[in-house]
Formats: C-alpha cells, structure tokens, sequence
C-alpha cells in the first residue's frame, strides 16, 4: 500500500526567461540559460531588493507591495541576462557582457527601471483602467452599482485571459511557457521529497501554488471584492482610486499566496483552484533539455539534497541519481518520494528546525 506523499515549503521561487530559468533561494539568485551552441551558462547573484532590511518589509499586508516590486524588479533583470545570449544579428553575447547585465550597470539598472515602469503603467492601463471604462459602457442599461462593480471584474478576468491565450500563440511564449513549467516541476520534485534527477522533475506535476500567475489571479479577484466598496461619483476619482488602491490589492494578495504555499487543507484548496486552472494555460510540458537548465539553477542556490535530509529524514544515495526508465517495484522500494515509516502525526508536524530557517 502506498504511503502518503507529503509537500513541504522549500523557501525557493522562480521564473521562466528566455531559453532559461532564474531560481532565488534567499538573497542569492541563478538564472540559467541554453546558450546556442547548446551549452548551459549560470550566473549567481546576490539580489537584496528595495527596503532591504527595513521592517517594512515583516509587516502583514505592508510586505507584499515591496515583494511584489522586488519581483518586477528582479523578473526584469533576469529576462535582460537570457537575452544577452540572443542578440538580433543571432550572435552571442560573450558571458562578461553577460554577466554585466545579470549585475546591472549603471546603464542596465536605468533600462531595468524604465522597463519596469512602463510594464506597470501598461498592466494598471489594461487590467484596471481599460475594464473600468468598458464597464461603463453599460452605464445606460444597468443602472445597479454593484452590478457594475462585478461586471467590471468579470471583464477584468476575460481580459486577462484572453491577454494569456493571444501571446501564447507566439513560438517564444510557448516555449516560455515550457521553461515556465520545468521550473515548476522542480520546485515540486523537491517539495515532495523527491531526489531532483531529471527522471523525477519530468514526473512532476508543473502546476504549483505559489505562482506568480496565481498570484495575479488573486489581484483579480481582491480586486472585484474592494472596488466593489466603492462609491463615488466622478469619473477621475473612481479611476485615481483603483490605481492607488492597487498596493492595497497587491499586499492582500500577497498574503493569500503566502498561506497557499504554507497550507493544504480544504478551504485553501478551493481558494488554490482557479490559479491553478489557469496555470493549465500558462504552462506547458517542458523537454529533459530545459529540465537540466531548471536543475543548474536550483542547485546553484539551494542544496536540496541537504533539504530532504531536513525534512523528509534520509540521506540521498548516488544511486538514486542515476536518470535510467525503472520499474514501479523499484521505484517503491527506494526511499525516494516520501519519508520513511512516516505516521499521520509526523505529517501534520512542522518541517525540521534546518528547513524553517530556510523561511
């Protein structure tokens, strides 16, 4: 009979870039890249973020605004260091021009910022402002308030959606998209406690609660529940609301995601769901190719193997990193994918002391 196979919190987060993934662990990050001759190139970087070490940032609610700017701010440079490695004219960047990228001159961090800021004006144009006023269209045939409000949402998500659907007819996005999913796949082999081999990685599942597509699901539907609070009458109050209220939405559902990563029961599930539905749509089936890529990241900044020691209470052995088709008898025998003799009392237990410092 097979045993329950449990999840715990590992600490670490990614992204997809171009022919890549970056993974943070920390304050340290990797992003690492197919080159085009086929080679993998990792840089490993320190990444402290805005409001480093302020308070500020311990907060409930005040914590997610600066994650989330972190987040924008870190995505950007990151997609800048894979594609220094694909130039226009198709010749490759040399890994020190690279590499100054990925750190950031004086030159890159004023792109990274413009970039960052122009992204954030065209989301709030498109997802907050672009939905209000097509909503209010309908002004003239629904004269209900709260009506408008959830229409204004609805139109909010079908945008989105359909924003998701148009770009992922582009090559690039797809395979995005796959490199989007075989970081995910990582992130959950380690987390159920499986050796992060590519054999395992590619048995993973590439739908994972902590996502930052779920989290912009979130943003979606805090949204519709504070807008629908609103009540005032002019135009350009109810437009400069929505956009100062955005930090609002963004802290809120920063939290969410927070406890989505942290727990597994019912209401948490449920709450989980859509997010993870649209993951469906914004990831797809990586090959072993981009496993391996999504492998060197993660063990540049995190040490799984000491990990599943921590948490799951065995010790790797070499032979389990052999990438060899086995059989499902050996796959049970070996004490790969949960821990060993672990009762209901032990699940439900808190991770090791040397996994929570990781938090």
């Amino acid at each position: 009979m097979a045993r329950k196979r449990i999840s715990r919190y590992s600490g670490i987060g990614g992204q997809a870039v171009l022919e890549g993934v970056m993974m943070k662990n920390g304050e340290k990050y990797a992003v690492a890249v197919r080159k085009p001759d086929g080679q993998i190139e990792v840089e490993l970087e320190n990444f402290q973020g805005v409001m480093h070490g302020s308070r500020l940032k311990e907060i409930p609610f005040v914590r997610g605004i600066f994650q989330f700017i972190d987040s924008l701010w870190l995505g950007t440079r990151a997609l800048n260091y894979s594609a220094s490695f694909y130039e226009e004219d198709g010749a490759e960047a040399g890994p020190e021009e690279a590499a100054d990228k990925a750190s950031g001159g004086n030159g890159e961090r004023t792109m990274t910022l413009l970039v960052t800021l122009l992204s954030v004006v065209l989301a709030v144009g498109i997802f907050v402002v672009l939905p209000f006023f097509l909503s209010s269209l309908m002004e003239s045939f629904i004269r209900n308030r709260s009506l408008l409000a959830i229409l204004e949402g609805v139109i909010r998500i079908v945008i989105f959606l359909a924003y998701i659907v148009a770009i992922s007819a582009m090559k690039d996005i797809r395979r995005l998209y796959q490199y989007h999913g075989a970081e995910h796949k990582c992130i959950n082999c380690i987390e159920k406690g499986r050796p992060l081999t590519v054999h395992n990685v590619m048995r993973s599942s590439r739908q994972h609660r902590r996502c930052g597509t779920s989290f912009i699901f979130f943003v979606l539907f805090v949204s519709i529940i504070l807008f629908f609070f609103i009540r005032v009458d002019n135009v350009f109050a109810k437009v400069a609301l929505r956009i100062l209220l955005m930090p609002v939405v963004a802290g809120i559902s920063y939290e969410i995601i927070r406890l989505a990563g942290r727990s597994d029961n019912l209401f948490v599930r449920i709450l989980s769901a859509p997010g993870m539905w649209i993951q469906r749509l914004t990831t797809r089936e990586p090959d072993e190719d981009m496993v391996e890529v999504a492998i060197a990241s993660v063990e540049t900044v995190f040490d799984w193997k000491q990990y599943l020691y921590d948490t799951f209470g065995y010790e790797v052995d070499e032979s389990w990193m052999d990438d060899a088709p086995r059989s499902e008898e050996d796959e049970e025998d070996e004490a790969v994918f949960v821990r060993e003799e672990l009762t209901e009392e032990e699940a439900a237990a808190p991770a090791a002391d040397g996994a929570a410092e990781r938090e």
